[in-house]
């Protein structure tokens, strides 16, 4: 009986053996850092610090064009207090006949000759002294209330 025992006792410590040597292949096949999870976890542990590195730096682009966006909105919303300040100017230029108000309607392209006045029966190079006196008395006008504009800008 007792070699019966000696010979189960042999033949299980082979098996264990046996068992522990197939155990040790599969996880150094498993720990393998060019194939099986190894190798995954590694390229896994790589794409996590690029991924990590890529935000980042999205992160700083998007609060520097947060920051952009934010100087852009302000300087528009200066121009836009600007150009009311203008277009409320405007409404105070003195109309062509002398009076403050809106400038009268001209007339449009299909009046006659009757109706505008810019059609005289002059020669085209003839010198016209009256519109020069009237350019040049406009042009004087917007000069002084574009300066007072700005300094109200200002």
């Amino acid at each position: 009986m007792d070699l019966i025992a000696d010979i189960l006792l042999i033949a299980g410590a082979v098996g264990a053996a046996f068992y522990c040597i197939v155990l040790a292949r599969r996880l150094s096949r498993f720990t393998n850092l060019e194939q099986g999870v190894g190798g995954a976890i590694a390229v896994l542990s790589a794409q996590v610090d690029d991924m990590t590195k890529a935000l980042t730096q999205a992160q700083g682009s998007a609060n520097g064009s947060t920051e952009s966006l934010a100087l852009l909105t302000d300087r528009a919303e200066d121009v836009a207090r600007r150009l009311e300040l203008l277009v409320a100017a405007m409404h105070d230029l003195p109309a062509p006949d002398g009076t403050a108000g809106p400038a009268p309607e001209r007339p449009g392209p299909g009046a006659g000759p009757e109706m505008n006045p810019a059609s005289e029966t002059k020669s085209p190079n003839a010198p016209d002294a009256e519109r020069v006196d009237r350019a040049g008395e406009s042009d004087g006008i917007f000069r002084s209330h574009r300066n007072w504009i700005r300094e109200a800008a200002e």
